[in-house]
């Protein structure tokens, strides 16, 4: 089992930056896969951005040049920075990692971009 603990969501203006924060249960550089996704009102959960333990990362086309993913291995904590936030980007940002077949989930932070 792996526990996926995210936090740093918040509510922003248009054009501000938060930094989301994953902090998982076990050694991140142990999963296959792990990244961010997001899930706005009414809507599928969508993928943000993963990285594979092969040492490849994809972005969704919407948040390229704007979202960041990056890792601390001691912390086994992967981060999201978001800049230049839209009010689009609001929603549910969850936390998501792949060991062998097993997928897991965190709980998810609240993103709100309004002005």
């Amino acid at each position: 089992q792996v526990q996926l603990v995210e936090s740093g969501g918040g509510s922003v203006q248009p054009g501000g930056s938060l930094r989301l924060s994953c902090a998982a249960s076990k050694n991140i550089y142990s999963m296959n896969t792990m990244g961010w996704y997001r899930q706005a009102p009414g809507k599928q959960r969508e993928l943000v951005v993963v990285f594979t333990s092969s040492g490849s990362t994809s972005y969704a086309d919407f948040v390229k040049g704007r979202f960041t993913i990056s890792r601390d291995n001691a912390k086994n904590t992967v981060y999201l920075q978001m800049n230049s936030l839209k009010p689009e980007d609001t929603a549910v940002y969850y936390c998501y990692a792949k060991q062998l077949l097993q997928n897991y989930w965190g709980q998810g932070t609240q993103v709100t971009i309004s002005s």
